[in-house]
């Protein structure tokens, strides 16, 4: 699928609250109007080093004597999808593309955790 990115520009930090989520809304406002789109995005559970590495998350389970694989495991299947994100796989690219010019958080927050929060 072509999303029409090129030439577009886009820049990604993290922050999730405090200071840095204070700032992914003023930005929103500030530079909303000039056609430039600001998102904050929760992606759940993501096939990283800090949920898969051997200091992550799901290894934290051997120092009770769990299994890392286990947890991974339990975890995912916590998230409707049954399975972690895929970094190259995120649907956040998609908001960068001039398809969907319109998608924009407004100083709010895309979830895109495969349905690990249930709610409507």
């Amino acid at each position: 699928m072509d999303l029409h990115l090129s030439g577009q520009v886009a820049v990604v930090t993290g922050a999730s609250k405090g200071i840095g989520l204070a700032i992914t809304r003023s930005l929103s406002k500030e530079f909303g109007p000039r056609g430039v789109r600001v998102n904050t995005v929760s992606p759940g559970l993501v096939e990283t080093a800090l949920w898969l590495g051997d200091e992550g998350v799901a290894a934290v389970a051997r120092t009770t004597g769990g299994d890392p694989e286990a947890v991974a495991k339990q975890a995912a299947s916590e998230a409707s999808t049954g399975r972690f994100t895929r970094p190259r796989k995120s649907p956040t690219s998609l908001s960068c593309s001039p398809a969907t010019a319109q998608v924009t958080s407004r100083g709010g927050d895309l979830v895109i955790d495969g349905g690990l929060i249930k709610t409507l």
